[in-house]
């Protein structure tokens, strides 16, 4: 399964983390760009992508829907790139046996700041 990044995270994390996770693009490489969640959800689901998003209206499409596709939700995101694409590498492996477990469609991802809030 490989990677869609939608709206919100940066196109730049497809080429910062394009060989940790190989296939990962962005809507905007895709012709999604500014497309509706819905639209969103039947490419990935078309094209065989898990979705990489900050919206929580992917949670509930998950939820309502179950996968494909699987849906990775970044929660409460308003940090930098930099923070996002550290955020991914550290979860690598939480996000690859996500991808192979066949049950599993909705994983959360949470920032935790080093002071424990």
């Amino acid at each position: 399964m490989k990677l869609l990044l939608d709206e919100n995270p940066s196109p730049r994390l497809v080429t910062r983390l394009g060989l940790l996770f190989p296939g990962l693009t962005h809507v905007r490489d895709v012709g999604l760009k500014q497309a509706a969640d819905r639209q969103i959800w039947s490419g990935a689901k078309d094209n065989d992508f898990g979705i990489v998003s900050t919206d929580a209206d992917f949670v509930q499409i998950a939820q309502r829907l179950g996968p494909p596709p699987k849906v990775i939700h970044i929660e409460e995101c308003d940090f930098p790139l930099r923070i996002i694409e550290d955020l991914l590498r550290r979860s690598a492996v939480r996000i690859s046996e996500f991808q192979k477990d066949p049950d599993g469609g909705l994983l959360v991802l949470r920032f935790a700041n080093p002071d424990g809030r």
